[in-house]
């Protein structure tokens, strides 16, 4: 069995009705264990229309998610720091969803790779009609 960390477009495109991420989602939660970082669900409810929060509780309910505790909060401060040291931004959120994947040995699902290229992160390789 392999877990897999879901980055917030991702979950957003799920609840936008994107019949792509619909059916990989659906086939991958049927094998597989689909995370959240404790951030993404903040990212997340922090954007939720009125008309999709009971679809976004629903899903939201069948995701595992991954509090942010010291060690991920520190990884997620030295991913910075490193990516500053090369001349690159790496935003807090990110940072934190990176050191959770990184801590919890999960491959992340996102549609924003270049975010997280470089990092040492395991990149779930998304299907062409999705990127």
């Amino acid at each position: 069995m392999t877990a897999y960390l879901l980055d917030t477009g991702i979950l957003i495109r799920h609840l936008r009705g994107c019949k792509a991420v619909i059916h990989m989602l659906h086939a991958l939660g049927g094998r597989d264990v689909l995370a959240i970082s404790a951030v993404t669900r903040a990212e997340i409810r922090a954007g939720v229309r009125q008309e999709e929060d009971q679809a976004t509780r629903r899903l939201l309910s069948r995701l595992k998610t991954v509090p942010v505790d010291a060690e991920i909060a520190d990884r997620a401060g030295d991913l910075i720091r490193r990516a500053h040291r090369q001349g690159r931004t790496l935003h807090l959120a990110d940072a934190l969803i990176a050191a959770t994947a990184l801590r919890q040995r999960l491959s992340l699902i996102t549609l924003n790779r270049s975010d997280f290229e470089g990092l040492g992160i395991s990149l779930y390789p998304l299907p062409d009609d999705l990127i």
